[in-house]
């Protein structure tokens, strides 16, 4: 793993690109500390899709679109 600073890194971002995509692992350090790791991109770490995610564990009670009374009212939903 290579390691460059900051100001290195934005001179020469083009470079760390394709040595990423080349295969490296490039990380770029803020202040002599490490901040964030350049690699490429890979197909297989694309999240999964979150439509269904949540199936199962959430609960919509059948009176979900029901409003009490006093809130109708107020919000001149019914008179």
């Amino acid at each position: 793993m290579q390691y460059i600073t900051l100001s290195e890194a934005k001179a020469k971002f083009s470079e760390i690109v394709e040595k990423a995509m080349a295969g490296e692992e490039i990380t770029v350090t803020k202040m002599g500390k490490p901040a964030v790791t350049v690699k490429a991109f890979s197909a297989t770490q694309q999240k999964l899709p979150l439509r269904g995610c949540m199936r199962g564990q959430i609960k919509v009670y059948g009176d979900f679109n029901e409003w009490p009374e006093e809130e109708a009212r107020a919000l001149g939903i019914i008179d």
